[in-house]
C-alpha cells in the first residue's frame, strides 16, 4: 500500500494508505455513521461532489455484490476507512471493496483516524479537502482544497440526472421505445402512473413504488411542467439528490407549477425543493445527517422513527409563513425540520430516507401514504 494525505481547508492533516491506487481527488468530506451499507452509500448520487468517511472501523468484510446498488455507478469522490478488510467473506460477494472502487477510479483510504477526523467535522463543520498520494505537500494539498468549489451556491442535480426519460420496469430503468409525445403508461389492474423527478434518485425508492403496482416514469430533474401536465400521471414524487437545493431553480419552478394538480411526496432533496416552492428557505447544517440511526418524531402521532438519512441543506421551518402548511416531524438530535404537509392540498415530504437502503424500515408506511393521496385523488 502506498501513502496517502487527506488535507482539510483549514489545514488539518490526516495520514492513511491508499489501497486502491494512485489517486488524487477533492471534495467537501463528510461522515457517515452506520455500521453496514457501504455499497449503497457508494452509488448513492446524493454523495455527488463528497468524499465519505465510515465511523464504523471495519469497512470492506462482506465485499460487494450486483444487487445492492442505488444508481448505475460510484457517486463519491473517496471512501476514507479506519480498517479495509482485503479478503471478504459472504455469500452474496462477487468481488472485493478494493476492486470495486478501482475499476470506478475512485480512491480508497485506509489506516485514517476515522474518530479523529470526525470529531473535527461535527467541532468544525463539513469542510473542503484534497486527497492524495501523489501530492504529499500538506501545505499544497490544503490549497487544492480551498480551491475546490463546495457545496454552497452549487446546482449537482444536473451531474447526476437521468439524461433522458426513462421507465422502471422490473427493478432496472429502461429507455423508452418511443418519444414522450408517444408514450402510453403500462396497463394494468390497481395500477397508479407515477412521474419521478429524477434529481439524483436511489433505486430503492424506485423498488418501493414498483412493490406498490406502480408505473414509475423517471423524467429528467429540468423537465417543464407543461410536459407533466400532458403525461397525465397519478402523482408526483420528487427525489432525493445532491446539491444545494436553492441553486436548482428550475425545478422549484416546475413544482410551484404542480402544486394542487396532484399528490405530490417528496424525499430528502425533494422536500427541501418543495419547501423553497412553498415559500420557505434552505439553509445549510453545520456537518449534515448522514448514517441509519437518525430519531426522528412524528409530531401528527407522537410515535419515533429511527430513520436513515444523508444531507447537509435543510428548510428553515421558520420560513414556512403559510397556516396551511403543517411541520410533521422533527428530528430529535438538533430539532430541525424533518417533514411537512399541506392540510388542504394532497402533498407531503420527509428530509429522511424512508426506503432505507441501508437502514431501518420505520417509515416504509410513508409509500402507503402516497398511494392512500393518489386513490382518493
Amino acid at each position: 500500500m502506498m501513502k496517502a494525505i487527506l488535507a482539510l481547508e483549514d489545514g488539518a492533516i490526516f495520514h492513511g494508505r491508499s489501497f486502491t491506487g494512485h489517486g488524487e481527488t477533492a471534495g467537501e468530506v463528510v461522515f457517515n455513521t452506520s455500521m453496514s451499507g457501504y455499497q449503497e452509500i457508494l452509488t448513492d448520487p446524493s454523495y455527488c461532489g463528497q468524499m465519505v468517511t465510515m465511523t464504523y472501523p471495519l469497512i470492506g468484510s462482506y465485499g460487494v455484490n450486483e444487487e445492492d446498488i442505488e444508481s448505475d455507478r460510484i457517486q463519491v469522490k473517496a471512501l476514507l476507512v479506519k480498517e479495509y478488510q482485503e479478503y471478504p467473506s459472504n455469500y452474496r460477494s462477487k468481488k472485493s471493496l478494493a476492486h470495486y472502487l478501482k475499476a470506478n477510479g475512485i480512491p480508497g483510504i485506509e489506516g485514517i483516524d476515522t474518530r479523529a477526523l470526525t470529531r473535527h467535522i461535527r467541532v468544525q463543520g463539513a469542510m473542503k479537502a484534497a486527497l492524495s498520494t501523489r501530492d504529499l505537500d500538506p501545505g499544497s494539498l490544503a490549497e487544492k482544497a480551498k480551491q475546490f468549489p463546495g457545496m454552497v451556491g452549487r446546482d449537482l442535480v444536473r451531474e447526476v440526472t437521468c439524461r433522458e426519460p426513462m421507465l422502471w420496469q422490473r427493478g432496472e430503468p429502461i429507455r423508452l421505445e418511443t418519444g414522450l409525445d408517444r408514450f402510453q403508461w403500462p396497463e394494468g389492474p390497481g395500477r397508479f402512473r407515477v412521474v419521478a423527478m429524477d434529481y439524483g434518485i436511489k433505486y430503492n425508492i424506485l423498488r418501493c413504488l414498483e412493490e406498490r403496482r406502480c408505473s414509475v416514469l423517471l423524467l429528467p430533474g429540468d423537465t417543464k411542467s407543461e410536459i407533466i401536465d400532458r403525461l397525465d400521471p397519478d402523482g408526483l414524487f420528487l427525489s432525493n439528490g445532491p446539491g444545494d437545493p436553492a441553486a436548482v431553480s428550475y425545478a422549484v419552478e416546475t413544482i410551484r407549477d404542480q402544486i394542487g394538480r396532484r399528490p405530490i411526496f417528496g424525499i430528502c432533496l425533494g422536500h427541501q425543493l418543495l419547501g423553497l416552492a412553498l415559500g420557505g428557505r434552505t439553509f445549510k447544517l453545520k456537518f449534515g445527517h448522514r448514517g441509519g440511526n437518525q430519531p426522528v418524531k412524528d409530531l401528527t402521532t407522537g410515535k419515533v422513527e429511527i430513520t436513515s438519512q444523508n444531507h447537509g441543506f435543510c428548510v428553515d421551518m421558520e420560513s414556512l409563513k403559510d397556516p396551511d402548511i403543517e411541520l410533521s416531524h422533527i428530528n430529535l438530535n438538533d430539532r430541525t425540520l424533518e417533514g411537512l404537509v399541506h392540510k388542504r392540498l394532497p402533498l407531503f415530504s420527509v428530509q429522511y430516507h424512508p426506503e432505507a437502503s441501508p437502514g431501518p424500515h420505520d417509515a416504509r408506511h410513508l409509500f402507503d401514504r402516497f398511494i392512500g393521496l393518489m386513490q382518493r385523488d
